[in-house]
C-alpha cells in the first residue's frame, strides 16, 4: 500500500479518517481554501491510480489537476471557501480553521459518520469543532487524506485566482495566484487595488518595507 495510505489505516486502524488542509493562506490577494477529504472506498485499484499522492506543493500543476478528478469522484469531500472581506475582519488564520471546520462537519453530514476522527495539517487544532481532532505537523507529506485535501484545496483555489484574473487581468493571478511576486507588486504600484487584495496584509508588508528601508 502507499505509504500515505498506511499512516491513515495505522493512524485509527482502518476506521473512519478525514484528512484538511487548506490553501492560500500566505497570498495578499483573494479566498482562503480549505477541503476535507474522507475515503470511504477505498481499494487496491484507487490506491494504484493514486500512487502520487503527496503534498500538493510537490507535485506539478499538471499533476494536482490529474489527481483531482480522481479524488472528487472516489472519496466524500468539501470545499469552502472564505472571502477577503471576512479575512479582513477575523483574520486569515481563524478565517482559514473555520474553513476547515465547515468542511469536515459537510463531509460528516454528508457520510453520516459518528466514529471518526479528523488529521488536521499543522500545529493548529480547528476552534469550536465537537469531534476527535489531531493535528498532524506536515501532515499533507505524510497521510493520504490531508495530502488529498491539500489538492482539491490548491486545485480548487488556483480555478478560483484563474477566474478572478479574467476580472482583473493586470495582476496576472493566473500566474502568481496572488502572492507577492515582484510583478504583483509592480502591477499594485501601478494600478492600485481592487476588492480582492487583502489590506490588512499589504499594509504588513509596507510597514516591513520601511522598517527594512526599502521603497522609501
Amino acid at each position: 500500500m502507499n505509504s500515505l495510505f498506511d499512516f491513515d489505516f495505522d493512524f485509527n486502524f482502518n476506521q473512519n479518517v478525514i484528512g484538511t488542509d487548506e490553501a492560500g493562506r500566505g497570498p495578499a490577494a483573494g479566498g482562503v481554501f480549505a477541503s476535507a477529504v474522507y475515503f470511504n472506498n477505498r481499494d487496491k485499484n484507487l490506491i494504484e491510480e493514486l500512487s502520487a499522492l503527496n503534498d500538493s506543493k510537490k507535485l506539478t500543476q499538471k499533476k494536482r489537476e490529474q489527481l483531482y478528478p480522481i479524488i472528487l469522484k472516489n472519496t466524500i469531500n468539501s470545499t469552502v471557501c472564505i472571502e477577503v472581506e471576512e479575512i479582513e475582519k477575523n483574520n486569515i488564520l481563524n478565517c482559514s480553521l473555520k474553513a476547515m471546520k465547515l468542511a469536515c462537519e459537510d463531509v460528516i453530514r454528508c457520510a453520516k459518520l459518528d466514529n471518526f476522527v479528523v488529521l488536521v495539517d499543522g500545529n493548529r487544532y480547528i476552534k469550536n469543532f465537537s469531534g476527535r481532532q489531531q493535528t498532524i505537523v506536515k501532515g499533507d507529506s505524510k497521510s493520504a487524506s490531508i495530502a488529498a485535501a491539500s489538492i482539491l484545496a490548491k486545485v480548487s483555489r488556483d480555478n478560483y485566482m484563474r477566474e478572478l484574473d479574467k476580472k482583473f487581468p493586470q495582476y496576472n493571478w493566473a500566474k502568481n495566484a496572488g502572492y507577492l511576486t515582484a510583478e504583483h507588486i509592480e502591477a499594485i504600484e501601478k494600478f492600485g487595488t481592487c476588492k480582492y487584495h487583502r489590506q490588512s496584509f499589504l499594509k504588513k508588508i509596507k510597514a516591513k518595507q520601511l522598517t527594512l528601508g526599502i521603497g522609501e
